[in-house]
């Protein structure tokens, strides 16, 4: 009657210890996951790759996983000098990931570790790369014809036009696949495949790149003051091209109003010579009361023989009075 208890206890005990031991000796990995185990601080077997369910020693072994997919690095910005001793800046970028666990632990211990070593070895390889190389290897792509479009929108200063118009050998592609290739044969030792490396981004160093604005500015203007000079020329050309055809115009309007004035100054002359034909003593009459109204006035003093031919109209005006006031015989 008492031992059936106490059965049912040990059994119970036993399955929970069991239930313990089967439940630490397993572990799972998905897809994105590769795992090495660990044994008392040292790797045991082949990493372990499959996706799915696992079994290990309960208690004494350990699982280390380790991501399978493909990881991001991008490295600082670097101040490095190209073959010709201009200083740029260069910002890459790279992708990479655990080819092999087991080797990755070892030499790295994880990602951390991982990007220390990426740092030393990219950043060495890209600038070996960048110093021996011109910087027109390194901006331009192999293919990349320059067009006069291409000047003119770019609006170039300095050496920058010569250095798109130089040949380009190798080209920018031709330098990212020989960083990537040198890389790469470094990767191995360290359990990691190297798969791609690009430049983000090439920039002049700040004080390399104030001197260029610096070159820039002085350009626009040296540009706008040959266009101001320019539009003054014009402006001069267009200012004595008007005065020149106002000179002209004026000159022309002149000649027409002295012809005019000859035509009118003659028929004039005309008209007045058929007027004293007409009747010259008449005409004589008429002009000289005119130059009577234009010479004697209250303050005019003339002083003249009886006998002058000025007063001859007068006299005869005198005379003629006399004559009607006398009575007739």
């Amino acid at each position: 009657m008492n031992k059936l208890p106490i059965l049912s206890a040990g059994t119970a005990i036993v399955v929970a210890v069991a239930a313990i031991v089967f439940y630490a000796s397993i572990y799972t990995l998905d897809e994105t996951e590769q795992a090495v185990i660990v044994q008392l601080g040292a790797p045991v077997g082949d990493p372990v790759v499959e996706p799915g369910l696992h079994f290990k020693l309960p208690f004494i072994q350990e699982v280390r996983r380790f991501d399978r997919r493909v990881i991001s690095w991008d490295g600082d910005p670097n101040q490095i000098p190209t073959r010709g001793e201009q200083f740029i800046s260069v910002d890459t970028t790279a992708r990479w990931r655990i080819a092999d666990p087991l080797i990755f632990m070892q030499r790295v211990q994880n990602e951390r570790g991982a990007t220390l070593r990426l740092n030393d070895i990219l950043d060495s390889v890209v600038r070996d790369k960048i110093s021996a190389t011109d910087l027109v290897e390194i901006v331009r792509s192999k293919d990349w014809k320059v067009s006069e479009e291409d000047l003119a929108r770019a609006q170039l200063v300095g050496d920058e036009d010569e250095i798109l118009l130089q040949e380009v050998k190798t080209g920018r592609e031709e330098l990212v696949r020989s960083i990537l290739t040198q890389a790469a044969s470094q990767m191995p030792q360290l359990g990691i495949e190297l798969v791609d490396i690009r430049i983000k981004r090439i920039d002049y160093v700040e004080a390399v790149e104030q001197r260029v604005f610096d070159r820039m500015i002085a350009e626009r203007q040296r540009i706008a003051e040959q266009f101001r000079s320019e539009g003054e020329g014009r402006a001069a050309e267009i200012d004595g091209d008007t005065k020149r055809q106002l000179a002209e115009i004026q000159s022309e309007a002149n000649r027409e109003a002295e012809g005019i004035r000859g035509r009118a100054d003659a028929e004039a002359s005309r008209i007045y010579s058929e007027a004293y034909g007409a009747d010259p003593e008449f005409y004589a009459f008429l002009r000289t009361l005119e130059s009577y109204q234009k010479t004697v006035g209250q303050s005019a003093t003339l002083v003249l023989g009886t006998d002058s031919e000025y007063f001859r109209y007068l006299q005869d005006i005198s005379g003629a009075r006399s004559q009607a006031s006398q009575p007739a015989e």
